[in-house]
């Protein structure tokens, strides 16, 4: 009996040991080795790919944002508009709307966010790209196609007194291409291209 108590005192202090050093090494030695690294090699991105100006914090290069006519939910003919959101860009809320394509109300608001881009921008339906009618499958992409970009460069450089040669040069220098160079396709940085559009605009 004693023998069978010892050896039971004995396991139980041994798995208490086991339990506090697997506790130091992963719950406290580990995160702040992989927080130490991240902080040293990947500063930018482990802080969240944030994106400043004049030393604030305007958003972040990973998330969407409406550009609407501050205290409206209308959007602001000065910048380029993001893809339209399920979650009103809410990083906490993501996900899209889980409409299926020939559901009525996916197919009616598309067909209406199709026409309201068109006149938005001047150019006919039959220019308008998927993506400026359509979410993202987070709700909070942060790029646009090329082809959406580029059908709002005349309203942005008019709205902003630049020229479209100006504004299309922009476009092309915050174009990111397609990942290692074939996955995906190449899109614009909505957030850092409007920034660039201000800056060139204050000039």
């Amino acid at each position: 009996m004693k023998n069978s108590v010892a050896s039971t005192i004995r396991l139980t202090w041994a798995s208490l040991r086991v339990l506090l050093v697997l506790t130091v090494v992963c719950g406290v030695l580990y995160p702040l080795a992989v927080t130490g690294i991240a902080q040293g090699l990947f500063h930018d991105k482990a802080n969240g790919s944030e994106v400043t100006v004049d030393g604030k914090v305007v958003g972040s290069e990973l998330i969407g944002q409406s550009w609407n006519i501050e205290g409206t939910g209308k959007p602001d003919p000065k910048w380029f508009q993001p893809r339209p959101s399920n979650s009103g860009y809410d990083p906490m809320t993501t996900g899209s709307s889980q409409l299926g394509a020939d559901n009525p109300t996916l197919v009616k608001n598309v067909r209406d966010a199709k026409q309201q881009v068109a006149e938005f921008n001047g150019v006919p339906q039959s220019e308008v790209p998927k993506d400026a009618v359509t979410g993202s499958a987070s709700a909070i992409d942060p790029g646009i196609s090329v082809d959406y970009a580029g059908i709002q460069v005349k309203r942005v450089a008019k709205h902003n007194g630049l020229s479209v040669a100006q504004v299309e040069k922009l476009v092309k220098a915050n174009t990111i291409g397609r990942t290692a160079g074939f996955l995906g396709e190449p899109s614009v940085n909505v957030l850092k291209l409007n920034i660039a559009v201000r800056e060139l605009a204050r000039k």
